[in-house]
């Protein structure tokens, strides 16, 4: 490893915890640029190159969705992260059907946070790959590259997908033709298995049919009480 100090955007307009969420950041060796509204948030975005972005839901003259949306507009590689308050439990599925990969739910340890950004960045450095998996497929007539989140369809147009999308992808492609436990697939890729994180999975799961639909040979089967059965052709190519 290197020196290199991963750059996040931290958007919160509460200064208190702002203050302190931004300087336990810095202290665990990240370079933090904070932003107390959405409109200052994008505009940093548009003049940086960050890792990982960590969005307040509530926040004046830009809300957090709207600038999220803006972000998967032009970035679909960044993870994004929502602060959501814990009696709003839609804004959580909002945000993962934006494209946010993840969620802290307020008040949230900063040890909490620091390991969710830490499991997200190892996933994301190209110096840090996971030389057990395989990061092309082809699923059927469609080609899959895990690296650059790609997803090209013999009769369309390539389609970029976000990092936990690739991810639920990859993972059912190493689990083809067999079943899979909800909570396996939760604690595999989420790290843990909880309400709300089955909730998360649920959209992706949407999202993937949606974009495999172009093939009626590839599914995505529910087997209740259980989880899920992936049924495709998949060839590992690299």
């Amino acid at each position: 490893m290197n020196d290199y100090k991963a750059k996040l955007l931290f958007v919160e307009d509460d200064p208190a915890l702002a203050l302190v969420t931004k300087d336990s950041l810095e202290l665990e060796g990240f370079e933090v640029v904070h932003c107390d509204n959405g409109e200052k948030a994008w505009t940093a975005f548009t003049k940086h190159d960050f890792d990982l972005c960590i969005l307040d839901v509530m926040l004046p003259k830009l809300d957090g969705f709207s600038l999220a949306e803006r972000i998967r507009e032009v970035n679909k590689r960044v993870p994004v992260f929502f602060l959501t308050a814990k009696t709003l439990q839609d804004d959580k599925i909002t945000g993962l059907k934006i494209g946010a990969d993840d969620y802290i739910t307020k008040p949230f340890s900063v040890e909490e946070l620091v390991l969710r950004i830490n499991i997200f960045l190892k996933r994301t450095r190209t110096d840090e790959p996971d030389m057990t998996a395989f990061k092309k497929y082809q699923i059927d007539d469609f080609e899959f590259n895990f690296d650059n989140l790609e997803l090209h369809h013999t009769t369309s147009e390539m389609r970029q997908l976000t990092l936990r999308e690739a991810e639920v992808l990859r993972y059912f492609c190493q689990n083809a033709g067999l079943v899979m436990k909800r909570e396996e697939i939760l604690k595999k890729i989420w790290g843990q298995d909880d309400y709300f994180m089955g909730r998360s999975l649920d959209v992706f799961i949407t999202r993937l049919r949606k974009y495999l639909k172009p093939n009626e040979n590839i599914k995505i089967e529910n087997i209740p009480s259980v989880g899920f059965k992936f049924t495709a052709k998949v060839t590992p190519l690299s």
